[in-house]
């Protein structure tokens, strides 16, 4: 049996739920899920944040009493001066918590004091790396395109915890247009908050009718999710110990176990991903942009 030298994390949530099933999330989190690190923050829209703030103080409490790590999350785009007043609020917090910085204006607030980099920032070599490091970031989370090359080589170098998004729809993009709302035909001052409606983001088709990618507010996400359950052991052959799996409905809890169940060798790649297809079975899976394919395409089992 493996030692278990590897950590689960779970990443901010991304999409719009309703307040009472925002906090009984975390509150199931807290009591059921085997995971380590938990990121809290709204980082796609906002205007969301008001809504899920009161029950902020509830949920660190609760998942700290359960031993685990809070990270704090800032916005992925800072667009005025109400926007950056959320991240500097957010940033108070900072001698307590460690903080996850989304765009450039959160990192330049946090230079040379302790701090995690997230997703969005976009890191694709061991000097751009170096850079962000010296500058007091010390845990990153990749880009969920990153190819295996590339990960093994900024593994290398890294001086800090290195993160791969091993679960759930890939964060594409960011954009000050609400795509939510214009599907809706509403503007996005007056987007009644339509993003709620799909509490996994909202299916995108091509013309010719094939699920592509999925809107969720501002955001652009991928329309199958990643699943590197096979490819955890070479992750961790790089050095690589840190997942993040991206919260979606469903039972994130068991999503959880699976994934320690198959980083601690428990079970093979093969009984994991069965499990996985078990539980949510409209899911459809992908790892393509780890073996450096079109990132929709799912590779079979690593020899």
């Amino acid at each position: 049996m493996a030692v278990e030298t590897f950590r689960l994390s779970l990443g901010p949530l991304l999409f719009n739920w309703p307040v009472d099933t925002f906090r009984d999330f975390y509150f199931r989190i807290a009591d059921e899920a085997d995971i380590d690190i938990v990121y809290l923050g709204e980082v796609v829209c906002a205007k969301r944040r008001p809504f899920h703030l009161v029950h902020y103080e509830e949920i660190i409490h609760r998942l700290r009493s359960a031993g685990k790590q809070v990270i704090l999350s800032g916005l992925q785009l800072v667009m005025d001066g109400k926007d950056m007043a959320s991240v500097e609020e957010t940033l108070t917090l900072a001698e307590e918590y460690l903080i996850e910085a989304n765009d450039m204006s959160t990192i330049s607030l946090l230079k040379d004091r302790p701090h995690a980099l997230g997703p969005s920032i976009n890191i694709y070599n061991p000097e751009t790396l170096a850079h962000f490091e010296h500058g007091g970031a010390t845990r990153t989370s990749l880009n969920a395109e990153l190819p295996k090359s590339t990960l093994a080589a900024l593994a290398t170098t890294a001086k800090g915890d290195l993160e791969v998004q091993v679960f759930g729809r890939a964060p594409l993009a960011i954009s000050a247009r609400c795509f939510h709302a214009r599907a809706n035909h509403l503007t996005k001052s007056g987007c009644r908050y339509v993003c709620e409606n799909d509490p996994d983001g909202l299916t995108l088709d091509t013309l010719d009718g094939q699920a592509f990618l999925a809107i969720n507010g501002l955001q652009t996400l991928s329309y199958k999710y990643i699943s590197l359950l096979d490819e955890l052991p070479v992750l961790m052959q790089m050095g690589i110990r840190d997942f993040r799996l991206s919260p979606h409905t469903g039972n994130m809890a068991q999503v959880a176990n699976i994934f320690r169940a198959r980083a601690a060798e428990w079970i093979s790649g093969e009984k994991a991903c069965a499990l996985l297809d078990e539980l949510l079975p409209d899911v459809q899976f992908s790892n393509g942009f780890f073996h450096g394919q079109p990132g929709h395409t799912q590779r079979g089992a690593i020899e």
